[in-house]
């Protein structure tokens, strides 16, 4: 055990991860060591930043802290806090566990100062929007706004994160410059809800325009946007997108489904038509996009007939990035309050399963038409055989990598022009130009 350490552990989504980053600042401020994910705990203090999304992160949430409240009772933990949406939403029900009874405190999603003052500390309000990267220099993520006004059927995240609140755009555009000023070249925009941004602060949906403004700032070599809304989207996006280089060309928008009755039962305030309208659209005004987006099985409403639509769709739309995963239902969601989970799980399953083979030839395929074609990738690591980076069209962790040769030393963290030899379902085989 390190006296005055800190292991940080973060679960779940890159929200997540920038909270825990901007908590770490805090931290570090006050005199703590720290590590982040570490392979070993080893630290007198362990904070667990949990998600509570569906019901797979909650145990694996879970699981997480029964294996340090284990480490707690063998000597090896001082202090156990847990914290995050998991804690948001079953601060009760964790509380009056007896398992967890080793648990020394659990916060909410934004109990940070508390956590502070807990250990005998002090919050820094100068440093608020300072953070601690814990991903490679070159790339980070910004969270431009927190909570959702949308209200889906089958989401808990309003009920954890509260309504849709934006970071304000000089708050962003500092950190931004700060990011750039640090090394960072590459910035993954992230919200629950990027299509609202601005609209709680300015009236007005404020996407464009933040991003017109961070695309002019020198150092940014690329922008990417994640977690639009399909309803009520700000078009005014797509000129700003095709017109800026360091724009990428990739849109991260869960669609969920495409069957009327269940975009219906699922309250997402979108037809099938309007979708369809809405991918053409994006495609046409900038051409070459990489559409990103999640689809949902087993939702109450979808049988045979709406998931075969949701086949075909899928087949048609032919997106370039596709997930999936099966409905759970949430406890305090209105889906939950409405409708009966009564697909059987078994039934779930193969729904996604099928749903899944069919995107990964279609990735094959897209990945297929680049051979042959140069482009600009980043290096982000490397391994025995090969540098591995991405395009402008790859996000990290989710979306295909490319692997180059180790023919010439590269440098991480750089930009380098490939070009494509062999394509697989999810990762491209390339050679440096």
């Amino acid at each position: 055990m390190r006296k005055n350490k800190i292991d940080i552990i973060s679960l779940g989504c890159s929200k997540n991860l920038v909270d825990s980053e901007h908590l770490m600042r805090q931290f570090a401020a006050n005199g703590y060591t720290l590590e982040h994910n570490p392979t070993k705990v080893n630290g007198e203090i362990v904070v667990v930043n949990t998600c509570g999304f569906i019901q797979d992160a909650q145990q694996e949430s879970i699981e997480m802290i029964l294996q340090l409240v284990d480490l707690k009772r063998q000597g090896k933990i001082r202090k156990l806090f847990v914290m995050g949406c998991l804690a948001e939403r079953f601060l009760a029900e964790l509380q009056n566990e007896p398992e967890l009874a080793e648990v020394d405190h659990f916060y909410g999603k934004f109990s940070w100062k508390q956590i502070l003052a807990d250990l005998g500390k002090a919050y820094n309000d100068d440093i608020a929007n300072e953070r601690v990267l814990t991903t490679p220099q070159h790339f980070a993520y910004i969270k431009i706004s927190e909570g959702c006004n949308r209200f889906c059927a089958f989401c808990a995240i309003p009920l954890i994160t509260g309504r849709h609140t934006s970071v304000p755009m000089p708050d962003i555009i500092s950190e931004v410059k700060s990011l750039v000023s640090q090394g960072v070249k590459e910035f993954n925009i992230i919200a629950q809800d990027l299509s609202s941004y601005g609209m709680d602060l300015y009236g007005e949906m404020r996407l464009p325009q933040l991003i017109e403004s961070l695309a002019q700032i020198p150092g940014v070599e690329w922008i990417r946007l994640h977690y639009a809304y399909p309803a009520q989207f700000p078009y005014e996006i797509l000129p700003v997108m095709a017109r800026h280089s360091n724009v990428c060309r990739y849109l991260d928008v869960a669609l969920q489904h495409i069957a009327d009755p269940v975009l219906t039962n699922m309250r997402r305030h979108i037809t099938r038509s309007q979708t369809l309208q809405f991918i053409e659209r994006v495609r046409r005004e900038v051409p070459g996009i990489h559409l990103r987006t999640t689809l949902m099985v087993g939702f109450p409403g979808e049988g045979e007939k709406e998931f075969e639509e949701l086949k075909a769709f899928v087949e048609e739309a032919r997106f370039e990035r596709m997930g999936a995963f099966a409905y759970s239902q949430e406890e305090g969601t209105y889906a939950a309050e409405h409708f009966a989970d009564d697909i059987p799980a078994e039934v779930k399953h193969t729904r996604l399963e099928e749903i899944m083979e069919l995107q990964e030839q279609i990735s094959l395929e897209v990945n297929e038409a680049k051979v042959g074609s140069t482009m600009r990738v980043i290096i982000d690591s490397e391994d025995e055989e090969y540098y591995i980076g991405r395009t402008e069209f790859d996000s990290p962790e989710v979306d295909p990598e490319v692997l180059i040769a180790k023919k010439q030393p590269l440098t991480i963290g750089e930009f380098y022009y490939v070009t494509i030899t062999e394509a697989l379902p999810y990762e491209l085989i390339a050679e440096v130009k």
